[in-house]
């Protein structure tokens, strides 16, 4: 008899053991869902800014004989209609290098940038 209370005294202090682990690994699973989520955001932020400097570098080209600052003025405008701001444009010679950037939100309260460089112009060979 005194065997069998022994072994309930040591199965009552085990009550509540798995839930304890089974919030830990529900955690765990959780952090490892939000990094994985942040992760797509910054690479899909960054592929968008890829796309919107390319379009609106080869916009600007397409009009860079009329001047940098109408040529600018058009890259800026399918930048932003891509998601993204124009930080940079130069003119040299036909060759229209724009750089924008893209803001994201991988996490509340979390902003980060991902910017992208594009040259349009004539082929040169």
């Amino acid at each position: 008899m005194r065997g069998r209370r022994n072994e309930e005294t040591a199965r009552a202090g085990d009550r509540g053991g798995a839930s304890v682990l089974l919030l830990a690994v529900g955690l765990v699973v959780l952090l490892v869902g939000l990094f994985g989520a942040a992760t797509g955001v910054a690479r899909t932020a960054r592929q968008q800014a890829r796309v919107a400097a390319d379009f609106a570098a080869l916009a600007g080209a397409g009009i860079s004989l009329r001047g940098e600052e109408i040529a600018c003025r058009r890259a800026a405008e399918l930048a932003v209609a891509n998601g993204a701001q124009v930080v940079g444009c130069a003119l040299d010679g036909l060759d229209l290098q724009v750089t924008v950037e893209v803001t994201i939100a991988p996490l509340p309260g979390l902003h980060r940038k991902a910017a992208a460089t594009s040259r349009a112009g004539p082929v040169r060979g």
